[in-house]
């Protein structure tokens, strides 16, 4: 720096450039096509290089070694943040719980399976405080397993420890999560400003829970499922319980499950809430540098033992906080409970006339005795009818209500894993669940060009075996792994009546397919994705280039048994842009929906651009409509869309919210029509980029064999098997 630089004061970077987490050229423009949604999740962000396989290095792993030292985790205290009780198991299933409970159903996206938890936002929601040391202490056990071991599976694996460590026989665990190296930016959390804003913001009716904005679960900004106080902070277990039901049907939870959870998770631990959380320092993402990544810090006292301040509640649920028991159903249905506030002014339940025995003792000193407490969630499970009536049932069978929490607790923790073939590690068990979208093995020992040849013999046309190979495997989403072409499920309910898949046209080419493997023995799923692949080789070959798509055979048939058709209700798409279809207009605009399907398939911005445009020219438009067929040679896999996008001889005129007429400059003559989705690959300037490196003289051939490339990726984008 200059002389004259330091005495006027100038600094050489720009303020607040790199330091605002918001800060990009897209604030200029609000409301123009942000891409960085395809862009997250970079190589250049993972510093573990391009030959390092988690999937490889974790098999490797001295399980048995890590299990024992998580166990002594959970009762050697350090002095720096004792535990309760001298037992970690609260604060820990607290961490693992608030990691994988994040995820919803209806995009997939959240839960634990990143390690996303390390990041902003999550790692200062207001519902995480304390986490920042939870993860703090597991540091020596990463450190000591180091790559052996992702920050995600350890993160996950510790609550399931410390549930054994106080006496449950868990279900098992799986490892196999990969760590990402930045926050996941295309986790929609929310559109409030600050944090716990009212529930009313993301309800239409805060009375009519399934109202609730999708794809949200949790009912507050900042929270994983629900206010422990009541709607809006507000005490109505009634109330309460609509909201718990929708919000843990929206994490893929049933009745059973959402009752043996909330027991379960309150069986032990507690709530702290010995003070004003007012008066906590800032949260680890705004606490100072010398804080070294922990936040909230008390300025009043030493923040641990019975001087932590989380939740503003205060006080265990159990009389034994720190053994599986069965004590929350026992004080739940054994006391009445009044409405109190806690040492931080929160809205808790305390028994009435509660003996002595029953009450908790202090996490410090083993001679005081206090009162028990419950939320309003907890009293959600004594008022509800149905939820009451599983709570009972549990309380009369203990080992049932054990079985059962176990089990919920798997699906909760691995929701996001992906099918059971992902699974690594000798404690991953070996039944097929529904939840997992369990599918056979497939034939790979037969005739490939046979099969193929019955497939052209049926006389198909390309539109047909493309639309419905494309339709099978679009439903991927590479959030929890779910959906593809593998299972053939678009012949099963649900998704053989979605409106996106034309069910009149897949049904007679579902008959077609059918007889094809009742005759070859082959799956439908293979027949399927060949077929598909035939219909490229086709309109290849109409452009004038000769080319095998690439196939891999292996696929099985999913049985409507293997099948949760409630929960594949989810994977419908509401709109896909690669084939023009949108079901109806929405808040959001089409394309900005097509960036989120694109996301989901884990495509990036070219193959999206190149998908679209080859999709077009051979037709395989949703019902046939002609909208961004910019082609007199329809069928063939050329760079026309391209071309004709491009072209100056061109103009685009509005005829309609979602239409436009392409029409020529010198005569106004319409040549085609056009929808968002296809002009936008000519007015965004990224997306002009790629497409005029479609529309040069020079790349025809790359534009086949690129969309090839990812042809191949979507329609194998679910075969783990063939995946390092």
């Amino acid at each position: 720096m200059s002389t004259s630089q330091q005495s006027n004061g100038k600094c050489p970077v720009s303020h607040g450039g790199m330091t605002s987490l918001s800060s990009n050229v897209m604030s200029w423009w609000p409301n123009a096509l942000n891409l960085d949604i395809l862009h997250q999740h970079d190589t250049k962000t993972n510093p573990m290089g391009a030959d390092f396989s988690y999937r490889d290095a974790v098999k490797s792993l001295d399980f048995d070694a890590l299990k024992k030292d998580m166990h002594d985790l959970m009762t050697d205290s350090q002095e720096w943040w004792p535990a309760d009780w001298g037992h970690y198991g609260g604060l820990m299933i607290r961490l693992s719980w608030h990691a994988a409970g994040s995820y919803r159903v209806t995009d997939g996206r959240g839960g634990g399976s990143t390690g996303n938890q390390r990041f902003a936002p999550l790692n200062s929601w207001p519902d995480n405080v304390s986490l920042d040391k939870a993860r703090r202490l597991l540091w020596p056990i990463k450190k000591k397993y180091g790559n052996k071991v992702s920050w995600a599976d350890l993160i996950v694996l510790a609550g399931t420890i410390a549930y054994e460590s106080m006496g449950l026989k868990t279900y098992g665990f799986a490892f196999g999560r990969e760590d990402i190296w930045h926050p996941e930016k295309d986790v929609y959390w929310g559109s409030e400003k600050e944090w716990l804003a009212p529930s009313d913001e993301r309800y239409a009716d805060v009375d009519a829970p399934e109202t609730m904005e999708n794809p949200l679960a949790a009912v507050q900004m900042g929270l994983i499922y629900v206010n422990p106080e009541g709607v809006n902070g507000q005490p109505d277990p009634l109330k309460t319980a609509a909201q718990i039901r929708e919000t843990f049907e929206r994490m893929a939870m049933n009745d059973e499950e959402t009752v043996a959870l909330t027991v379960g998770g309150h069986t032990v631990g507690k709530c702290h809430g010995n003070g004003d959380a007012g008066k906590l320092g800032p949260d680890p993402e705004a606490a100072g540098i010398e804080e070294q990544g922990f936040g909230w810090r008390n300025p009043g006292g030493k923040g641990k033992g019975r001087d932590t301040i989380t939740s503003g509640i205060e006080g265990a649920w159990t009389t034994n906080p720190t053994r599986w028991d069965n004590g929350y159903l026992y004080l739940l249905f054994t006391y009445d409970w009044e409405l109190k506030k806690s040492p931080a002014g929160a809205h808790q339940y305390e028994p009435v006339n509660i003996k002595e025995e029953d009450k908790p003792v202090d996490v410090e000193d083993l001679s005081i005795r206090y009162n028990p407490i419950m939320t309003d969630a907890d009293m959600a499970m004594k008022f509800d009818p149905k939820y009451r009536e599983i709570a009972e049932k549990f309380y009369k069978d203990h080992d049932y209500f054990s079985e059962v929490f176990a089990r919920a607790w798997f699906k909760l923790t691995h929701r996001d894993l992906g099918p059971r073939s992902r699974y690594i590690g000798p404690d991953a068990p070996d039944e097929d669940l529904i939840w997992q979208d369990p599918v056979p093995a497939g034939k790979t020992d037969y005739d490939v060009d046979a099969v193929k040849a019955k497939i052209e013999a049926a006389g198909l046309s390309v539109a047909d075996m493309v639309s419905t190979a494309w339709d099978s495997a679009r439903t991927f989403r590479g959030s929890d792994l779910r959906g593809g072409a593998n299972g053939a499920r678009i012949r099963l309910a649900p998704q053989k009546d979605w409106e996106g898949n034309e069910p009149e046209r897949l049904g007679k080419v579902l008959d077609v397919y059918e007889a094809i493997a009742s005759d070859t023995g082959v799956s439908i799923a293979d027949i399927i994705v060949l077929a598909g692949n035939i219909g490229v080789e086709k309109a290849a070959k109409a452009a004038g280039l000769d080319i095998d798509v690439p196939f891999a055979p292996g696929r099985g048939d999913a049985t409507d048994e293997q099948t949760d058709a409630d929960s594949f209700s989810y994977l419908e798409p509401l709109a896909d842009g690669f084939r023009n279809y949108q079901q109806k207009d929405y808040v959001v605009s089409p394309e900005e929906m097509m960036l989120d399907r694109t996301q989901l398939m884990g495509l990036t911005a070219n193959e999206m651009t190149v998908l679209v445009g080859g999709m077009r020219v051979m037709g395989a438009n949703y019902g046939g409509t002609k909208h961004g067929v910019f082609t007199d040679n329809e069928g063939a896999l050329t760079n026309d869309f391209f071309v004709n996008l491009t072209d100056m001889a061109y103009e685009w005129k509005p005829t309609g919210k979602n239409a436009y007429d392409i029409v020529t400059r010198d005569g106004g003559t319409k040549k085609w029509t056009a929808t968002r989705i296809d002009l936008v690959f000519g007015s965004n300037s990224i997306l002009r980029a790629y497409a005029e490196v479609y529309a040069q003289d020079d790349n025809k051939e790359k534009f086949v064999h690129d969309f090839v490339d990812a042809w191949v990726k979507v329609m194998n984008a679910d075969r783990f098997d063939l995946q390092a």
